[in-house]
């Protein structure tokens, strides 16, 4: 995203949000953010819409900075205005919330490993019980049995 249209979405101007770029510039590596050139910049902008034009006073001196995701999240914990400060506690939040998942589901791994481990050398017993029980339902009776319930008179046997 253009630093142009973060800043609108952290409810805070272009240029304070460069200012806390530059200040905190350690926390924005390559992969996090970069800049176009002055080019790249105006074609960016005017290529929104077919009319598009630059307003007054609004000529690009230089080239705008591009935030990756990661870069938007870190902008995010910089910036002092209410928007920012909700959504790095969102953030929070939400890599609070994966750890807990991932951990559930490590013990749910670790509790089924134990069962393999513990019953590995039942696997024949198992097999035996198996086969004994599909044993007993082959099995049909052998004489018809009397039908139980309600019998109307008509169908009385």
């Amino acid at each position: 995203m253009l630093d142009r249209d973060l800043a609108t979405l952290y409810g805070v101007t272009t240029k304070r949000l460069n200012e806390q770029v530059k200040r905190n510039r350690d926390r924005f590596p390559e992969d996090f953010i970069f800049r176009l050139t002055v080019a790249e910049g105006k074609e960016a902008i005017t290529s929104r819409s077919q009319i598009a034009t630059l307003k007054q006073g609004a000529n690009l001196k230089y080239g705008p900075y591009v935030f990756t995701e990661h870069g938007a999240v870190m902008l995010a914990s910089v910036l002092n205005s209410k928007v920012a400060v909700e959504a790095s506690i969102r953030v929070v939040r939400a890599f609070v919330r994966l750890r807990t998942i991932l951990a559930l589901h490590q013990d749910f791994a670790n509790q089924l490993e134990s069962l393999e481990k513990k019953y590995e050398s039942h696997d024949q017993h198992f097999k035996t019980v198996f086969a004994a029980l599909r044993q007993l339902l082959s099995i049909q009776p052998n004489s018809p049995r009397r039908q139980i319930g309600f019998r109307s008179s008509s169908k009385k046997k």
